[in-house]
């Protein structure tokens, strides 16, 4: 047969029972060529009467007329992997296993389903004989621990050492590749391994997902595998690519709500809008989604006037006494992510804003305000921009997620440093034997201690934005908008002030 080239769209079969309700069998296994970048075809070996509680009836077609499926799609299309799920009785099996013969199709994966999840065989003793038989056609089988163990014939593992094991004994008897999957075992890590038929083995370890919405997991795991597998030609990266997006899809599941059993897992949850972004693409999205922002900042004439040097002395101790009220409380928000931070790294960031605040920036304040008694800013009163402004943080500090917060907090690390690398590049360029009247002010805020907390905090809204939801990042947008407004309203208060009838 002629077969797909690598790295282009692979034709992927799957051969197996349907699922009404979509969460396994070939309704699965189209999902996850789909999610997989295959193009997928069924040929239907059962049809089943079930849901995510259970299945209430099974029909099988004649074992001819599964022939027929067979013959009219490879007679017509080229076939680059097979994915091979639930095959009823023997007649379905020496169907199969002579189809497969004829065509010899480049990748082979079998999900045996043969033990049922409450431990009754599905599978007469001369149809599991057959099946046995089937392995010389296949390159990959994917049993979980109950079934390795009925194709073996011996108790099921009850560790992961002994399900290593008989995933060696299986592949080495039958001269097969085995995934032997972790799924069954107890405990909060749920490991599987690709034993070669040498008996080599490629642990590929992982946490559990706290879900009960399992239903068609094994289907969708072993068409992912076919399906990457037809596409790059490597069998490690095929199964370390499928375990990843199986377990995005575990992780997302419950988004579907779909059922009162075991509901299905999220095949498609990297390509709907619930996808969770990849790298730094949130933050290169908040950051492009405040241009308008960032360039009017650039336009006040307080920041004009402080690039060249004119701002009158008046407006910038205005704008440094307000500044000093502000970092006030925002030393309590800083203090608040450290709370809400989930490791340990994070924690102490947070915490390191927060005291830097209280003790570098404010000792900076007071070195331009003078030794106000009570710090600086003491005496002030809030304004209304600042007082809004804070409001919102507070808010977002009580009751918003640790994502809020982080989004909350970084306009104002993000925001001052491309004010300040721009603005001292300016002064620097205008006044190269200094003379500045501000020059030392803009220095702190174009140091690299500053730019390295910023790019920190940046990373860290990233991987919150990856944990959260969909509805997260709505919010963690929201706040980060918000507060980028307040910035440029902050920037624009002085002039507000100074302005008759300001406050």
């Amino acid at each position: 047969m002629i077969s797909t080239p690598m790295n282009s769209v692979p034709h992927v079969l799957s051969i197996a029972g349907s699922d009404p309700s979509g969460g396994a069998g070939i309704q699965a296994d189209l999902k996850s060529i789909a999610a997989q970048g295959g193009y997928g075809m069924a040929a239907v070996t059962a049809l089943t009467a079930q849901n995510t509680q259970g299945v209430r009836a099974v029909h099988v077609p004649p074992a001819d007329f599964l022939t027929r499926q067979l013959e009219a799609i490879s007679d017509d299309i080229s076939v680059d992997a097979v994915k091979i799920g639930m095959l009823p009785d023997a007649a379905v099996m020496r169907a199969v296993g002579d189809w497969l013969a004829k065509t010899r199709p480049a990748v082979v994966v079998l999900d045996p389903v043969m033990v049922a999840t409450s431990g009754d065989r599905l599978l007469a003793p001369e149809a599991e004989a057959a099946l046995g038989g089937l392995l010389r056609h296949v390159h990959l089988v994917t049993p979980n621990l109950p079934e390795l163990a009925a194709l073996l014939g011996t108790p099921e593992a009850a560790t992961w050492e002994e399900a290593l094991e008989q995933g060696k004994q299986l592949a080495v008897g039958a001269d097969v590749r085995v995934l032997v999957k972790g799924g069954h075992l107890t405990g909060d890590q749920c490991p599987d391994a690709l034993v070669a038929p040498d008996g080599s083995v490629q642990e590929f370890p992982a946490a559990r997902v706290d879900t009960r919405n399992t239903h068609g997991t094994g289907c969708s795991l072993s068409a992912a595998v076919a399906t990457v597998q037809a596409r790059v030609g490597e069998w490690t990266t095929a199964v370390r690519t499928a375990k990843t997006w199986l377990t995005g899809a575990l992780a997302t599941s419950a988004e579907l709500e779909v059922g009162h059993g075991h509901g299905p897992v999220n095949h498609f949850h990297a390509l709907w809008a619930s996808a969770a972004p990849a790298g730094d693409e949130f933050s290169r999205e908040l950051w492009d989604g405040i241009g308008g922002i960032r360039d009017g900042i650039f336009e006040l004439p307080f920041i004009k006037s402080l690039a060249d040097g004119t701002l009158d002395r008046g407006a910038f101790e205005y704008y440094l006494g307000q500044d000093a009220l502000y970092l006030n409380a925002y030393s309590r928000v800083l203090a608040r992510a450290g709370q809400l931070a989930p490791t340990d790294a994070e924690q102490r960031f947070w915490a390191g804003g927060a005291l830097n605040c209280l003790e570098v920036e404010l000792a900076l304040h007071k070195s331009w305000l003078g030794d106000t008694p009570g710090g600086p800013g003491a005496g002030l009163v809030q304004g209304p921009v600042t007082k809004a402004y804070v409001d919102h943080l507070l808010a977002v500090a009580a009751m918003g997620s640790y994502g809020e917060v982080v989004a909350a907090v970084l306009p104002c690390y993000w925001l001052y440093s491309d004010v300040g690398a721009v603005l001292h590049a300016e002064y620097r360029a205008a006044h190269p034997e200094g003379g500045h009247p501000y020059g030392s002010w803009l220095d702190t805020y174009a140091d690299d201690a500053f730019a390295e907390a910023t790019r920190t905090a940046i990373g860290i809204l990233d991987a919150a934005a990856r944990r959260g939801s969909a509805d997260d990042r709505d919010r963690m947008r929201q706040a980060f908008t918000h507060s980028s407004r307040f910035e440029l309203e902050f920037f624009d208060a002085p002039r507000r002030h100074a302005a008759p009838g300001g406050s």
